[in-house]
């Protein structure tokens, strides 16, 4: 039976508004081209629910919190993952939480890995977090003093994706955590390439596309191969790795098969390396324009610290230093374009939604929404005080989505990126290369095009 947000009636279907005489190939291309531009337009000119052709289904692009709490957590069961993009992430990630469209599998991983991110269990990783920053800072100091600009943006996935490794293995990664870095970030950016044009297939044997593949054999056969190890030696480590082996499922008695706990060890490293990276390199962008936002930082943390690094103990005591990184999730969300696909004819506002409709929705573009952000593009931290916070409704602050499938390891990001704001801040003031433009670079995350250099200055 369908469901609904307004009574339906017996009326003809309706449609959402769109472009006029626009065909599939035209709307694709523009699509590829300037996804960004292309759906702010579309809202701008057409409103809060628009459609438009896209491949081989009909498209509803989505951008009220109403609409986005209706698909994602009140009917959510009706509005499932199951799409060709969620099948080619999987070809990097496997079947973890991320890519899982089976409702009845997803909710035991979930039940499974829920435990290993419980605030407690997040907490054990602050020491971690903080020796792996001071460890890139030590590294800063020469090229500091060289006067030669750092690209942040690669620095910031190459420290990520140290820290979520050694969450996830502890010491038993150390020595292979380089090949695994240069493996997976060859196969997302070689899948990040396909996405944007996707010709010729992944399954044709080119060049490019071998590469693609040995990478992801590379990736998947260390991982492999440290998840045997784990049960060999029956490691009693508090890493995330054996809370998974440990996990048992409370109504089945079971636990995770290799290749269960493989998906999911792969899914996190991606999603806790990338999406944390690309946050932190738009933050610095974004406090290298700003110095008053800069000067306040600061103030906080020579008031709360006082010179000493920060701890996870801190963080209740660092509320502007968690406004800057909310702020920059709500500008530059590092997953930019959600999408799911209809299973069952329903009906949104006034339209109706036809089964296997593509619904898209980003938060990007909801993020800058007018009528629930004052001066959208203005980069302003005090928007995430309590009080602002307060009269904003459900739905449309969602950096880390919404509703049953909101992301598992938000309170781990969350704790990463405020950490190591404070350690990088209190040592050195990042400034933007003179002449580098910055643009978003939208693929799977939201990069920045050509990088972040920016020149270090010891404070």
């Amino acid at each position: 039976m369908p469901f609904s947000l307004t009574k339906k009636t017996s009326q003809q279907p309706t449609r959402p508004p769109g472009p006029q005489g626009l065909n599939r190939p035209a709307s694709m291309l523009s699509f590829q081209r300037a996804p960004l531009r292309f759906l702010t337009n579309l809202t701008r000119q057409y409103g809060d629910i628009a459609q438009f052709p896209l491949l081989t289904q009909p498209v509803y692009f989505l951008n009220h919190p109403d609409h986005l709490r209706y698909i994602l957590q009140e009917h959510h069961y009706n509005y499932d993952r199951n799409m060709p993009l969620v099948s080619l992430v999987r070809l990097i990630v496997g079947n973890g939480l991320s890519t899982n469209t089976d409702q009845e599998s997803w909710l035991r991983q979930r039940r499974l890995i829920q435990p290993a991110f419980h605030k407690q269990s997040i907490a054990a990783f602050g020491s971690l977090l903080c020796t792996e920053t001071l460890a890139i800072l030590e590294r800063w100091e020469e090229q500091a003093k060289s006067g030669q600009p750092v690209n942040i943006a690669h620095e910031m996935e190459e420290v990520t994706l140290h820290i979520v490794s050694k969450a996830m293995f502890h010491r038993d990664f150390t020595r292979q955590s380089q090949l695994f870095i240069r493996s997976f970030q060859l196969a997302h950016q070689i899948l990040g390439e396909h996405l944007r044009f996707p010709f010729p297939p992944l399954s044709l044997p080119t060049p490019r596309h071998r590469q693609f593949r040995a990478a992801i054999q590379q990736m998947d056969e260390m991982v492999y191969d440290i998840i045997r190890q784990h049960r060999q030696q029956h490691h009693h480590d508090h890493d995330l790795l054996s809370m998974l082996l440990s996990a048992v499922d409370e109504e089945t008695g079971k636990g995770m098969s290799d290749q269960q706990i493989h998906d999911e060890v792969i899914t996190f490293l991606a999603a806790g390396s990338e999406t944390t990276a690309c946050t932190l390199t738009w933050m610095w962008y974004l406090l290298s324009q700003h110095p008053t936002v800069e000067q306040r930082l600061l103030a906080e943390l020579n008031e709360t610290l006082a010179g000493a690094p920060p701890t996870v103990d801190d963080l209740p005591r660092l509320p502007y230093a968690r406004m800057i990184i909310d702020e920059t999730l709500r500008l530059y969300p590092p997953i930019w374009l959600l999408m799911r696909n209809t299973v069952q004819d329903d009906r949104i506002g006034t339209y109706d939604v036809p089964a296997k409709t593509l619904i898209l929705f980003s938060p990007y573009i909801l993020h800058r929404h007018p009528d629930f952000w004052e001066e959208p593009e203005h980069f302003d931290p005090e928007r995430f005080t309590p009080e602002r916070l307060a009269k904003l409704p459900r739905g449309s602050y969602i950096p880390f989505g919404h509703g049953p499938h909101l992301c598992i390891g938000q309170g781990f990001a969350l704790q990463e990126m405020v950490l190591m704001l404070a350690l990088i801040a209190q040592r050195y003031r990042l400034i933007l290369a003179p002449d580098h433009r910055v643009e978003p670079l939208p693929l799977i995350s939201l990069h920045i095009r050509h990088g972040l250099p920016m020149h270090l200055h010891p404070r």
